[in-house]
This record gives C-alpha cells, structure tokens and sequence, in this order.
C-alpha cells in the first residue's frame, strides 16, 4: 500500500515541475489523519508551492481524514463529496476550496501519465 508520505512528495514534485498545475490557486490545505494524528499541509503559491509535513501556516481549508480515503481520492478511487456526505471526510474552513480539492488532484494524475 502507498505511504502517505511518498503521495506528497509525489505531489511537490509535480507543483516545483510544473507551478501552472494549481491554476492561480494560492491556498494553505491542512490534511489531519485521524488514524495516526500526522498532519500534512499542501500549501499552493504559485512557484513557492510546498509541502509541509507539519502545520506551518494558518490553513484556509482543514480535511480530516483516514490515509487510506486520502489515498483512495489522490488515486481518483473515491469520490470527495460521497465521503463528506457519508461523514467519513470532515471539512473545517473554506468549502470552496475543498470542492477545487477533487480537480486539483485530477490535475496531479494527468501530469504523472502525461
């Protein structure tokens, strides 16, 4: 099974490869699994987009979660709004920022099979 680690750093090597994949988006995301208590946050801004494996800034858009339902979404396996419905995503902040969540990671897919 995909470590939750190497899903991030999958994703900051595409954002520091290609900044135009978050499309002018500047957002602080903080991911908190529930099942370990880690805390990851993808913070998008432009060419100075990171990956912080702590809570660096103030995020604009919290999602708490189970690793294996954030892998599953990455993958394009699950859908984010059917987990949030079901009470298994918990969202705190922006929900707007979380609904541009599902397009930013299709966008991260096609680049790693484009």
């Amino acid at each position: 099974m995909t470590e939750i680690g190497e899903i991030f750093q999958r994703i900051s090597g595409k954002l520091k490869a290609d900044p135009s994949l978050t499309k002018g988006l500047a957002a602080v995301y903080q991911f908190q699994f529930h099942d370990d208590g880690s805390v990851f946050q993808l913070i998008l801004n432009g060419e100075n987009s990171r990956i912080e494996k702590k809570e660096a800034e103030s995020p604009q858009c919290t999602l708490v979660m189970t690793k294996e339902d954030f892998i599953r979404m990455t993958e394009g396996n699950l859908n984010g709004t059917k987990v949030f419905m079901s009470g298994r995503l918990k969202i705190k902040g922006d929900m707007g920022l979380a609904l541009k969540l599902q397009d930013l990671f299709a966008s991260f897919r096609k680049a790693a099979n484009g």
